[in-house]
């Protein structure tokens, strides 16, 4: 039997602490496993691209995921898709999961990982540009833990910033800059393919996390700002290929650093308050796992979900 797990269904079992430990998890021991992740796009002849990451796979869990992704920046929801849960031991399918969900989830939750460890620790301003679901899923996993004074909300969609600003208690502005100029961290989770902002637009000690430059020709932060920051990722090859390593104009060759050096303590991130930093994270497959398992396991626990017989 196979278990449908949808938007609301996993609402319902995930649990942002238990996400963000099952993610601080993967990052330190995903490189374990032999067999690499692999993260296959095209473009379509539609207004959108096609996405699937596969195999997701972690030690000491046995099973594995395979995800397709439609992204299509203009419809509502933009990202579309299923997550396949299989067993590691005979292939059986043992959950499909709404991967919008899911992919929200893990990336703004990662990216919460990412703030926390590089943000100034005693930064009092947050500001968000871009407020989708990703920010959603992020301003979740920081606010688990800690709270800024103040929140500040730009989106080219006016009416989307000020749903988002009422939610969370915040206040909305008029441009990324005045955001940039606001805040002490700065989230960015965006379509963009031109930078938003420069290192012009930001002071030091500023942290800057970017999300939405997960695919070629998508940027956020100018070639100048990165050149100037602490440089971290989630994985150096691909964001060289595909991510921010890949910038037009850039000077350096490669990323100071990945999460995973920075919470084995290989690298020790942020070392000084005027010091600029910036996590810019593609996505890697194991993180569906992650949370795809967390959520499949507490399913079954609660009887949450549709199961059906795909074979009968």
């Amino acid at each position: 039997m196979t278990r449908v797990l949808t938007r609301s269904d996993l609402e319902a079992v995930l649990e942002p602490a238990a996400c963000l430990a099952a993610l601080r998890d993967g990052f330190r021991t995903a490189d374990a496993v032999t067999v690499p992740g692999r993260r296959v796009r095209t473009d379509l002849p539609f207004p959108g691209t096609a996405t699937a990451l596969i195999p997701g796979l972690l030690p000491g869990v046995d099973a594995y995921t395979v995800k397709v992704n439609a992204k299509f920046p203009g419809a509502r929801p933009a990202l579309r898709g299923v997550i396949c849960l299989h067993s590691g031991a005979d292939g059986e399918l043992l959950a499909l999961l709404d991967s919008a969900t899911v992919t929200a989830w893990r990336t703004g939750l990662a990216a919460a990982l990412g703030t926390g460890l590089l943000a100034p620790a005693d930064y009092d301003v947050l500001g968000v540009i871009g407020a989708g679901a990703q920010a959603e899923s992020t301003l979740r996993g920081l606010t688990s833990e800690r709270r800024p004074r103040d929140l500040v909300v730009h989106d080219t969609d006016p009416g989307r910033a000020a749903a988002f600003a009422a939610r969370h208690g915040g206040r909305v502005l008029g441009s990324a800059r005045a955001v940039a100029d606001a805040a002490d961290v700065v989230l960015l989770a965006t379509w963009s393919r031109a930078p938003l902002l420069a290192l012009a637009d930001t002071r030091a000690g500023q942290h800057l996390t970017s999300l939405g430059t997960d695919e070629p020709g998508k940027r956020e932060l100018a070639a100048d700002l990165l050149d100037a920051a602490l440089l971290v990722v989630d994985d150096r090859e691909l964001a060289a290929r595909t991510g921010v390593s890949a910038a037009p104009g850039l000077s350096r060759t490669a990323a100071d650093a990945t999460l995973t050096d920075i919470l084995r303590g290989t690298h020790p991130g942020r070392t000084s308050r005027l010091q600029r930093t910036v996590y810019a994270p593609v996505g890697l497959p194991w993180q569906d796992l992650a949370l795809a398992w967390s959520a499949f396991r507490a399913a079954e626990r609660r009887g949450i979900g549709t199961t059906v017989d795909l074979l009968g």
